[in-house]
């Protein structure tokens, strides 16, 4: 046997194995640059919620450090917000935060290639593991090719948040392996430390991936006995990497996980209902796409989608975009696990037991409440609760089905799979029948689809068989020159993957859609808006905008041009925020612009006390709030179908009162009925029931004071206030447990007002008032408070 060939048989000198292993590794790494190029060169950006909600968050965090200002409070949306508990700050994600150190205005492609790069990282560790298993080096390129690019890493790329978190599970998974089998408490602090991170994500894809990751730790530590050792024993050497793993995770999850936490309990969504998490189900028919990956028209612009869920396919009681039902993954896994794993029963041999265990848990679980299991795991696995669509769970589905490609492939590649009996073959006929004729028929002649099914089935025809010629060419190839196969198969399943999960609308749009988000765009809706809120800021007065109705990607551009904004793009808020303002989760179209009792009209005292003093408009007001008042808000610019209007009522941004009254929030909250009379120049409304809360009456007229904004960060705001009275300074920032103030340098209690704002109370003369923002000591307090008593 030559020193180029033989590795099934096991007989590769070590230098030449360690050769081709690392050739392996560079194929993937070429591939990986190949299949990400559209988007790293620039040509396509990945689109909707990467553009619309992460760009600006990352944008905001680098653009704060680059500042010298703490990110951990955001003034640009929802009228602040407490950014570091944000699960979906990027704050404590570390590769977005080494760009944000070393960038201060990250491009479109730097943000897109950072996203390629983790998966890059998780591709080359899924290898590294399968390396680690025995696997030929050519299953672990498959492998890993297949989990960078397919399933939902692929269909779902605009989940920046959740790709993030996928490209964690392989390392995690790597380092546990390793930590275990070797018994190293240094692999098991690793194994810990990059649990801790996949844990920063504080998002489904990170609980899934946990527990994958728990019941894999566990299976391998119960069958990883070496020669001769008790259980005893082997339980003994569990206890170093056990502990390291233990104090790796926790340094790293505990504070962000507590602050996160603590805002979901004040936040808007603590916590999904059965209800609403099952509308967020996986169809059992999209289990399809594993196969043919275009059935549906995901992809196709000359197709109009007729999967589930769509009218066509006469299923609407779910709530999913077209592209989370697509899983497809690559030929030749699917190749491997219909005809090496399912025909001839190898997904049940030693090593796979687990992975096809989990993988068809993970499906149980992502088609939600399409089966009566997952009802029992909503209501008792932890987290499943916090989380709306089940769906999610194909990004794990994704990885498993890579992990089980790979090893099938390399077992085959190995010889370890013997030929097929005539029931196997009958079985692997009956398989192919079944899902590539089948089905597809079925779903086309339900749907009245049967010419658009006919396609895309054909073309998975084509490349199924293609994976399968490659499996067996490679078999005959391996005994004489080993790199080949590693081409072989690299080089088809990047082709595969680049033509079947090409870049799409779901995935790649013109840069140039989104010049409003870019921090050097010259966008004139932005341009005006910056210009008349620097003009207006002087004084006490530091006046808000509000972007309503211009498209998808505009909430969050606030965050970008440093706009301070009434509303954002952002699936949590603040409860009491969004019972004050009718906040949702975005306002990107004209009819997410819903007004509530207390903010009825932006003709309203709330609109005022935001100090709403610019509104864009992607329509004439009046189709979103026909009562206001065109008296007081006016037209003032317009550009193209946007509209700016003026808001000529707004409140300055601090106010100093000597006025006050108490009134019950709820209520309040509830009625939007503010008390007959009520001046916020003259007076503030304080929460009944709160101690320092002093009423005293209103005087006639506003009393002749100063009040002066001399500072105003992220985290720190400074006001000096002039007055021959005492009284309360407000400031129409936001309140939240986690500021403090203080009077001259003395601490001085913030209290609740106006509802939703910010006053304390000062003596006669000048002072000064400083409101600094302290969310870890917060947190600890809050917790001291909920845990202690």
């Amino acid at each position: 046997m030559t020193a180029t060939g033989g590795l099934a048989a096991g007989t590769m000198p070590d230098a030449s194995r360690r050769g081709l292993e690392a050739a392996a590794l560079v194929v993937v790494a070429l591939a990986w640059l190949y299949l990400a190029w559209p988007w790293l060169s620039g040509t396509w950006t990945v689109p909707w919620d990467a553009k619309a909600h992460f760009q600006p968050q990352l944008e905001f965090l680098a653009g704060s450090i680059a500042a010298g200002e703490s990110p951990f409070w955001n003034p640009y949306i929802f009228a602040g917000w407490p950014q570091v508990a944000d699960p979906q700050s990027l704050i404590f994600v570390p590769a977005f935060l080494l760009l944000a150190l070393f960038d201060p205005a990250p491009s479109f492609v730097a943000m897109d290639a950072t996203v390629f790069g983790a998966l890059l990282v998780g591709a080359l560790a899924l290898a590294l593991w399968g390396r680690d298993r025995g696997w030929h080096p050519a299953a672990g390129v498959v492998a890993a090719l297949s989990f960078a690019f397919g399933g939902s890493a692929a269909w779902r790329l605009q989940h920046t948040g959740q790709v993030m978190s996928l490209a964690v599970v392989p390392v995690v998974l790597f380092c546990l392996a390793r930590a275990i089998e070797r018994r190293s408490a240094g692999w098991g602090l690793a194994a810990g430390v990059s649990a801790g991170v996949l844990a920063l994500g504080r998002d489904q894809i990170a609980l899934l991936g946990i527990y994958l990751l728990a019941g894999y730790a566990m299976t391998l530590a119960a069958t990883g006995r070496r020669p001769g050792e008790g259980l005893g024993r082997r339980l003994a050497g569990m206890i170093k990497p056990g502990l390291a793993a233990a104090v790796g995770g926790l340094a790293v999850v505990v504070v962000p996980v507590a602050l996160t936490l603590i805002l979901a309990g004040e936040s808007n969504r603590p916590e999904i209902d059965y209800i609403g998490a099952g509308k967020g189900s996986l169809h059992p028919a999209s289990l399809i796409t594993a196969v043919i990956s275009d059935l549906f028209g995901q992809r196709d612009p000359d197709v109009h989608y007729w999967g589930p869920p769509s009218a066509a396919f006469k299923v609407l009681d779910i709530y999913l975009a077209q592209n989370m039902g697509a899983i497809y993954a690559g030929a030749v896994p699917v190749a491997a696990i219909l005809f090496l794993g399912l025909a001839r029963g190898a997904l049940w041999s030693a090593g796979l037991r687990y992975w096809t265990v989990a993988t068809l848990l993970t499906i149980v679980y992502a088609i939600g409440w399409y089966t009566p299991l997952f009802k029992p795991i909503f209501d008792h696995v932890p987290g499943v609760k916090l989380y709306r669509r089940p769906a999610d769970a194909t990004f794990i589905i994704g990885l498993e089905i890579a992990i089980l490609g790979g090893w099938l492939a390399s077992r085959w590649l190995q010889g370890a799979i013997p030929p097929a009996t005539a029931v196997q073959r009958g079985v692997a006929w009956t398989l192919a029948a079944l899902t590539l004729v089948v089905l597809p028929v079925a779903f086309g002649l339900h749907a009245d689809r049967l010419a658009e099914a006919a396609k895309p089935t054909l073309v998975a025809m084509l490349w199924i068989g293609g994976a399968m010629l490659a499996l067996m060419l490679a078999l005959v190839l391996d005994r004489r020159a080993a790199v080949l196969v590693v081409l072989l198969l690299g080089g088809y399943t990047a082709a595969d993957l680049h033509f079947n999960n090409a870049p799409n609308e779901s995935t790649a749009y013109p840069p140039e859609t989104f010049r409003a988000l870019d921090p050097k765009g010259a966008d004139p809706v932005i341009e005006y808006l910056k210009a008349r809120t620097r003009e207006t800021a002087s004084g006490a007065r530091r006046d808000r905008v509000e972007l309503a109705g211009l498209g998808f990607h505009w909430p969050n551009a606030s965050m970008v041009h440093r706009l301070d904004h009434t509303l954002g793009y952002n699936p949590l808020r603040l409860k009491v925020y969004q019972q004050a303002t009718g906040a949702q989760d975005t306002v990107g179209l004209p009819d997410q612009r819903l007004f509530v009792p207390m903010f009825p009209s932006y003709s309203s005292t709330m609109a005022n006390l935001l100090g709403l003093r610019w509104i864009a408009a992607g329509v004439p007001l009046a189709a979103m709030d026909p009562g206001y008042d065109r008296g007081s808000i006016v037209e003032v610019a317009t550009f193209g179908d946007t509209r700016i209007y003026e808001n000529r009522k707004a409140l300055p941004r601090a106010l100093f009162v000597t006025g006050a009254r108490t009134a019950d929030f709820a209520g309040l909250l509830a009625t939007g009925a503010w008390p007959e009379g009520f001046d916020p120049t003259r007076e503030v409304i304080l929460e009944a029931g709160t101690p320092d809360a002093v009423a005293a009456p209103a005087p006639a007229a506003p009393v002749d004071a100063k009040v002066t904004i001399t500072a105003y960060h992220h985290t720190e705001v400074v006001v000096t206030v002039d007055t021959p009275q005492a009284g309360w300074v407000v400031l129409n920032d936001v309140w939240h447990r986690w500021w403090r103030a203080s009077v001259d340098g003395a601490p001085a209690p913030i209290l609740k007002a106006n509802a939703i704002f910010r006053a304390v109370r000062v003596p006669a003369g000048r002072h000064e008032i400083r409101f600094t923002f302290h969310p870890f000591a917060g947190a600890l307090a809050d917790l001291g408070a909920r845990f202690g008593g």
